[in-house]
């Protein structure tokens, strides 16, 4: 039973640190940042931590053909790509939506999955995926659910993130990671990232100087891009230790904590049809997620 209780109190505190990340990026990028700046910055943390990580672990980072495709992947698909979308994203959209719709994650996934023969048809799962679409729909038809109704033309720019990472977690699925583990494929690709990144953001004069005088904005990107690779390993841990069914809860508790977050930090209120956008959003995840055993110690 302590067992069971621990895990879950891990589960928890990564759906709240997760969650904080959607408000804190909120303050980020209404300072005025630009996306390609803090995607290199973003990607220079994330190489420093996990890199440290390694060196405790007295583990090397490959680096062979393979190893650097995966890089590459992951650095394109799991971070150039969907957090330029994301950081423009959010300087329009409240926070608490932005949650919402990183919940249509595994919706997405799911006929990625059936393309990809990696999964199975089911009427269960295709009524989660009809939810969650519906809950997409809810936030962008009514009238009174978006502040601006122009916003809603941010919505599609808004469902680019967890595209991305529905393709990306479908390609593990169907090929693995190379032979790398999650924090040498992290390292990796948040180093090559960085060095993609730079140029970009260089070119596109979006660079940020990393020197004083420091802004509230500088600490909540830095705060979010700690607790994002800090809650990253720790998934991958519990994925380890108790099972990818029970760890794939946190998307619930992701998307609460962020609404909830968001309401607390940023003082943000939403309508009657974004709080039913959200339970539809649980629901499709509840039913489109694989029913599976998890083996949790007692």
């Amino acid at each position: 039973m302590n067992g069971r209780v621990g895990l879950t109190a891990i589960l928890v505190l990564m759906g709240a640190g997760w969650g904080v990340t959607q408000p804190l990026t909120k303050i980020t990028v209404t300072a005025g940042y630009q996306p390609l700046g803090l995607i290199f910055w973003q990607l220079v943390i994330g190489a420093i931590v996990t890199g440290l990580i390694l060196i405790i672990q007295r583990k090397p980072l490959p680096v062979s053909r393979i190893g650097v495709l995966f890089f590459a992947l992951f650095a394109i698909i799991g971070t150039l790509i969907p957090n330029t979308a994301s950081y423009r994203a959010a300087f329009f959209l409240p926070a608490g939506v932005m949650s919402i719709v990183i919940a249509t994650i595994p919706m997405l996934a799911f006929p990625i999955a059936l393309a990809l023969g990696t999964d199975w048809f089911s009427w269960r799962r295709m009524a989660g995926l009809s939810l969650g679409l519906f809950g997409v729909a809810m936030i962008a038809l009514p009238e009174a659910s978006l502040p601006d109704r122009a916003m809603v033309a941010i919505l599609p720019l808004a469902l680019i993130a967890p595209l991305c990472y529905a393709i990306e977690g479908n390609v593990v699925a169907k090929w693995g990671t190379g032979g790398l583990d999650p924090v040498q494929l992290l390292c990796g690709a948040s180093a090559l990232g960085a060095v993609i990144a730079l140029p970009l953001a260089l070119g596109a004069g979006q660079f940020i100087d990393p020197r004083p005088p420091y802004i509230l904005a500088d600490l909540t990107f830095v705060a979010a891009s700690l607790i994002h690779v800090a809650v990253y390993v720790t998934y991958v841990w519990l994925v380890g230790r108790a099972g990818a069914v029970f760890a794939g809860q946190v998307s619930y508790l992701v998307t609460g904590f962020g609404v909830i977050w968001a309401m607390i930090l940023l003082g943000e209120r939403y309508s009657g049809w974004i709080w039913a956008a959200l339970v539809l959003m649980l629901c499709g995840i509840a039913l489109v997620r694989p029913r599976q055993d998890d083996r949790l110690p007692q």
